[in-house]
């Protein structure tokens, strides 16, 4: 089994089609081809559907298992240019959006000063996309709202923010100084979908109170949610940091009473020594949340 191999597959599992593997890799369709094919002799199984270019199911455990092995040899280079105190390589990031928002300008303004040799890619998105992309090894640190639902990850708290009703002023909750749940209970609200991170917080703190909640949509998406709330649509449950100052002119952040923050934390995979990159970017994003100066109003750090 040799190194290419694994890396054809990767590539045709990432771009779906042999064509633009081969463009990924800078060869041509042909090698492509053989090098796969070469594979799945060894394995005596087939790996891709040639029809739609798509992983068997074979397929998909081999890139798993890829993904890792080609993450390993990156780290060996990156790990003997730590000894030189030249860090060098390229780290992929989760982040949910309502973090990114105040962490990813702190983070980037210390990593040209501290790793500038480090290239950081960062993926934007809700827990449930960004959890499997790290368990699979597709990304190799991600900041997650707690819990953390995949048990091959582990995590470190960061920081909490609080979560509030975010209202038009005009509502006729918009002039409280704060609600309860049974305030909340007459009205239809945008909540994000269940099982989410924020809508267990939500649906744990109303059921304690003996209230449930009433739905104009469900969505599992805050930065939509917070976008048709500030169209006009309703009413809805967020973290504080998504009312940004200029728009509370026309719409009011309002305190729920008995609901807990929002925890947020730095999650990595439990298994396997990360490279010399995906350790220094892990600190220093530690470091620059913990040192913040200019945290949003609602965040409070660990």
């Amino acid at each position: 089994m040799e190194i290419r191999q694994l890396e054809a597959l990767v590539a045709i599992s990432e771009h779906h089609t042999f064509s633009k593997a081969a463009d990924a890799l800078g060869t041509v369709q042909s090698n492509i081809s053989s090098r796969v094919a070469r594979l799945e002799g060894e394995l005596a199984s087939e790996l891709v559907e040639r029809s739609t270019g798509r992983l068997t199911e074979s397929g998909a455990v081999v890139v798993e298992r890829a993904r890792r092995i080609l993450a390993e040899l990156a780290a060996i280079a990156s790990d003997v240019s730590e000894l030189n105190a030249d860090i060098r390589g390229e780290v992929s990031l989760g982040m949910i959006g309502t973090a990114g928002r105040w962490i990813v300008p702190l983070l980037l303004r210390a990593l040209k000063s501290e790793y500038p040799h480090i290239r950081l890619r960062i993926t934007e998105g809700t827990n449930s996309v960004i959890e499997p992309q790290l368990v699979s090894g597709q990304l190799d640190l991600a900041v997650l709202a707690w819990p953390i639902e995949a048990p091959e990850l582990s995590e470190t708290d960061l920081f909490s923010e609080d979560l509030v009703l975010i209202v038009e002023k005009t509502h006729p909750l918009g002039n409280h100084e704060s609600v309860s749940f049974h305030d909340l209970a007459p009205f239809e609200l945008l909540l994000p979908y269940p099982g989410t991170p924020l809508r267990r917080e939500i649906d744990d703190a109303s059921f304690a109170q003996g209230v449930t909640l009433r739905p104009l949509i469900e969505l599992d998406g805050l930065r939509t949610i917070a976008s048709l709330t500030f169209d006009g649509h309703g009413a809805s449950i967020l973290p504080a940091t998504m009312l940004t100052p200029h728009l509370r002119v026309t719409f009011a952040g309002i305190p729920i009473e008995g609901i807990a923050q929002r925890r947020v934390c730095l999650a990595r995979r439990r298994f396997g020594f990360p490279a010399a990159p995906v350790r220094a970017i892990g600190a220093l994003l530690s470091d620059v949340v913990a040192s913040a100066t200019s945290a949003p109003a609602g965040i409070y750090l660990s």
